[in-house]
């Protein structure tokens, strides 16, 4: 069953996170949550002195209407250049409960007051 909304997650090297969040501004997504972590695969670790370096990634949540998503993750996998090896990824899931987004649930409050013509 449809909910409405979905979250978007995009898992970029450290730095790229701004060309995520300005492409999926530019299709329509509100804004978003930078989290930041380090990547565990196998072709990740870097060998430096004997150490493995594992690289910081940077994991970007977008909370979007589910109608919304498909455009918004089209945008970010062009603006981030998720096409070339090792840049990333992006995905989705669906979301069953929200709270809290009064922007969003105020913006559907205040279609559903406007007289249709």
């Amino acid at each position: 069953m449809d909910k409405g909304f979905d979250l978007i997650v995009a898992i970029v090297n450290r730095g790229f996170s701004d060309l995520v969040m300005d492409a999926a501004r530019a299709a329509g997504a509100s804004g978003g949550t930078i989290l930041h972590g380090r990547g565990t695969g196998v072709h990740e670790a870097v060998q430096f002195f004997g150490v493995a370096i594992h690289p910081e990634k940077e994991i970007v949540l977008i909370l979007t209407r589910t109608e919304e998503r498909h455009k918004i993750m089209a945008a970010i996998a062009e603006g981030a250049e998720l096409n070339v090896q090792g840049r990333g990824l992006t995905f989705s899931l669906p979301v069953d409960e929200v709270s809290g987004i009064v922007h969003l649930l105020a913006a559907d409050e205040h279609k559903k007051e406007l007289p249709k013509e």
